[in-house]
């Protein structure tokens, strides 16, 4: 883990009564964590502000084309009977029109799963169908807990403010300017966390949230380590498949 023992790395620490640059040890060697963003860091994060301030509209067609582009890479060579259908409940919608669930993350959480979907296709077929472990008999909605698991990061990530707050958002800048899809990826582990956490729980619709809290717990624990350098770094990453 990360340890940070009021070390400073160049400049001094506080200037203009906020935190620029501190240092923190990887395998006993101090490095600097810098407040100051780079121009790439900078540029990644604004698009990425932008992905996340989309609220899903289901008048616009590029909108209704992605929900029809989720529903074939859920279900491949079945044919859906319409954008506000009884189908949709079988993916974890509330009710006939997932566009009403995605007023808590926005256009975003539905790229969030697009990209699961095709990207990790094994895994999320399996966490569809509840195929792991013992299941409980009342469990979390697939697609409106990947809601969720996209609110709780952009929460934990904390992107939005106009200062940085957190070593998380640090160091996730650092990832983001490795990998432009670093938000996604993160969020694919963060499913399959919550899974394996929901399943070691023993856990029921009822204790979803307090599932969420212990999920953002292991993510910032393991985004703190001292090898992990990008997502595919973090131990959970090895869940995907």
């Amino acid at each position: 883990m990360i340890s940070l023992d009021g070390a400073t790395c160049g400049r001094p620490a506080w200037i203009g009564k906020r935190l620029t640059c501190v240092c923190f040890k990887r395998k006993g060697v101090y490095e600097g964590i810098c407040f100051n963003i780079t121009p790439k860091q900078e540029e990644r994060l604004n698009r990425l502000r932008h992905r996340m301030k989309v609220y899903f509209d289901g008048s616009r067609p590029d909108h209704q084309e992605a929900l029809r582009a989720l529903w074939s890479a859920t279900y491949p060579g079945k044919e859906l009977h319409g954008l506000i259908s009884d189908q949709w409940k079988e993916m974890g919608w509330q009710g006939r029109d997932p566009s009403t669930d995605f007023r808590g993350a926005g256009f975003i959480s539905l790229e969030n799963l697009l990209f699961f979907a095709k990207t990790f296709s094994t895994s999320f077929q399996c966490l569809l169908k509840k195929q792991g472990g013992n299941r409980s008999a009342w469990e979390y909605p697939f697609a409106v807990a990947g809601v969720n698991i996209t609110f709780m990061i952009m929460q934990m990530l904390d992107l939005d403010a106009l200062k940085p707050r957190t070593f998380i958002r640090s160091v996730f800048l650092q990832m983001l300017s490795e990998n432009e899809w670093a938000f996604d990826l993160l969020y694919c582990v963060a499913f399959v966390v919550m899974d394996k956490q929901w399943l070691e729980k023993n856990a029921t619709y009822m204790e979803f949230n307090e599932v969420l809290k212990s999920t953002r717990t292991q993510l910032e624990r393991e985004l703190l380590m001292d090898d992990v350098l990008r997502i595919e770094d973090m131990p959970s990453y090895t869940l995907l498949c």
